[in-house]
């Protein structure tokens, strides 16, 4: 059955209900029974040079199952039982696959993105409890050796780490000259806690069968932290049956064993993990990791459409910033094998959508998830109409509920009408979403719904539309940042007295973190001073504001909470305004509102300005814009 409707989706309900479908238990059974229909068929493939020609490393799935396996028994040889966890800073590569996979069989696996900063590392592992660390041996151009060892340091009860070694995918003379310039970490001394060990060394001792019982049904088998940029972060529990639903509905919807998928996408991430590895366990599709470090990989956009054509691709997944990327060099070589590209993380801007379709002849299906969700909510309908800027359709045996907070608790609201999106389905682990109870009080209606935190309306149509966040996270290029990390920052300045952070819109990056300041009385600082400070006291880069403005009196509400709203009017008009300016463009943005169905849009004065150029350079932006002469004659 194809999906291209709210209708489509709901039959697919209606065929038997989710509890029924006689589908695997866990992902041993699931891995075990793709294997079987498909052992001589990719599975895997991973080259840690961009080039279309260079070495590449490919594992079938009678290879992929025997190496899960023996890293499986691997970790329960270590003691890692099915309520322990095997955390692993790694970039892309075969051997980050296989430590997912096996690290969920034996016990839980915890992926964790190895840009955090040590302390941030660290207290993830302590959070987790992890027992097993599996990560980098030193490696040219990297430093997550380094930064683990600072990391287990302070993380006691991590009593082993393996170290993967890259060199094995190069070929000479660059494999000859690694050993040579190998960086030196000298600290692992300091770490008597831990045994470090490689890891390929050891997982090839084990035997290719499992040497324990499988799990005998659902169990918590991920965990996945949700930040990082502030403190202790938020870490999500997924079971069993949430991998295996996210697996389910890449099957069912949407590949085969014949797909080649390429996935530049990090393997720390929900979206890589359950979207994309666990839907190509259900099926049998192959999918491709170029680079380690996927698209922020050296040569990987000057290489993309080469590589599209080489490993003959199917199924592009891909974010917004990489796609702006892509569009600025040209498609030069054959990609008809593309069925279609996926897109995810952030909101797509239209033009970028258009020039994309136009330069490839291949649409883009956006789609929306969440790390609380397990993953996947919702997306454009592959067959459907894809309404451009929305976030598509749920999935079958999603229930997506937008719900009004009132004085009498949450009421359902109607057809287009903004409230925050809340999501029941069989990914969302319910009352257990965080490991620390604390922090899933208050976090579902009716101890069925997932507040998302972001807020949204649905269509006549059943389509989803995202129209700002309640959570009021920053998303650059799909990282999360906490603006109270900025704010925390600045308000620790002797001449800062109030701090607001925002996302001010980004053509590349969707927002860049930004901040606004009222100053103590007397105080005197300049903007460049206070973005100097942030480079120092905002720890991690990406959260480091793009621009600080600052105010005689910031908005406020009534109880003194800084109005962000009109600090994000303030941004869009700076922000368009210096690009129409860029651009040679006449036309100004005299205001922004805040539309119940679209959130906040840019009016435009046109000033005589071409109504294409302000497309083409207004279009590069997520949020709207309309003509203020056009919305003046509407009222």
């Amino acid at each position: 059955m194809s999906f291209s409707s709210k209708a489509d989706s709901l039959a697919i309900e209606t065929e038997m209900p989710w509890e029924e479908r006689d589908l695997p238990k866990t992902l041993y059974a699931m891995l075990a029974e793709t294997t079987a229909r498909f052992p001589d068929m990719k599975a895997s493939s991973f080259q840690i040079e961009s080039g279309p020609k260079d070495k590449a490393e490919t594992l079938t799935w009678q290879a992929l199952h025997d190496r899960t396996v023996q890293a499986a028994n691997l970790f329960r040889s270590l003691g890692v039982g099915e309520n322990d966890v095997v955390a692993y800073i790694l970039p892309n590569c075969n051997e980050a696959v296989v430590t997912l996979l096996g690290g969920a069989i034996a016990g839980i696996a915890n992926p964790i993105n190895p840009l955090l900063e040590p302390e941030q590392i660290a207290s993830i592992l302590r959070e987790t409890d992890a027992k097993v660390v599996v990560t980098l041996k030193p490696f040219p151009k990297t430093d997550i050796s380094q930064k683990v060892v600072d990391a287990v340091r302070h993380a006691p009860h991590v009593h082993t780490v393996l170290e993967v070694d890259l060199n094995r995918y190069l070929s000479p003379p660059k494999s000859w000259i690694v050993p040579l310039i190998r960086p030196k970490v000298p600290d692992k001394a300091h770490n008597a806690h831990a045994d470090y060990k490689s890891f390929n060394r050891e997982v090839s001792k084990q035997p290719k069968t499992l040497s324990f019982p499988d799990s005998k049904g659902d169990r918590v088998a991920f965990y996945f932290h949700t930040g990082g940029t502030t403190g202790m972060p938020k870490v999500a529990q997924h079971t069993y049956s949430g991998m295996v639903y996210n697996g389910w509905i890449g099957h069912r919807l949407l590949f085969t064993e014949k797909d080649n998928i390429i996935c530049p996408l990090p393997l720390f991430h929900v979206f890589a993990c359950h979207v994309i590895l666990m839907a190509a366990v259900a099926s049998g599709a192959h999918v491709v990791f170029p680079t380690p470090a996927g698209y922020r990989g050296d040569g990987v956009f000057d290489n993309f459409w080469k590589l599209i054509e080489r490993w003959q691709i199917s199924f592009i997944i891909t974010v917004p910033t990489a796609i702006s990327a892509l569009m600025q060099r040209p498609v030069d070589a054959d990609v008809n094998s593309v069925q279609m590209a996926f897109s995810g993380s952030a909101p797509l801007p239209m033009e970028l959508f258009k020039r994309f379709e136009k330069a490839t002849g291949v649409q883009i299906v956006e789609g929306y998830g969440l790390t609380e969700a397990t993953c996947l909510v919702s997306c454009n309908p592959v067959d459907g109409e894809k309404k451009v800027g929305s976030i598509g359709i749920p999935f079958p045996y999603t229930d997506v509920k937008i719900y009004k907070s009132t004085n009498d608790g949450p009421v359902e609201a109607e057809i287009d009408e903004i409230g925050e999106i809340c999501v029941s389905n069989p990914g969302v682990f319910v009352g257990r979403t965080y490991t620390e109870a604390e922090k899933n009080r208050d976090l579902f209606y009716h101890d069925t719904y997932l507040r998302t935190g972001d807020l949204g309306r649905l269509d006549a149509d059943g389509y989803l539309w995202i129209t700002g966040r309640a959570k009021d996270l920053i998303i650059r290029g799909g990282h999360n940042i906490d603006p109270a990390e900025i704010e925390e920052a600045l308000l620790g300045h002797d001449a800062v007295a109030f701090a607001g952070a925002i996302g001010q819109p980004d053509a590349h990056a969707g927002e860049v973190p930004c901040a606004f300041v009222e100053l103590v009385g007397g105080a005197s600082v300049t903007p460049e001073e206070l973005i100097e400070y942030c480079k120092v006291h905002v720890h991690e880069r990406a959260a480091q504001p793009k621009h600080i403005a600052i105010l005689d009196e910031l908005p406020k509400t009534a109880v003194g909470k800084v109005f962000k709203p009109d600090l994000r009017k303030h941004a869009i008009t700076r922000i368009y305004n210096g690009a129409l300016e860029k651009a040679g463009c006449p036309a100004r943005v005299v205001s922004v509102i805040d539309d119940k169905k679209r959130g906040l849009v840019a009016q435009v004065e046109r000033n005589g300005a071409d109504e294409a150029q302000v497309t083409d350079t207004l279009g590069n932006f997520t949020r709207p814009w309309e003509w203020a002469e056009t919305a003046t004659a509407a009222a």
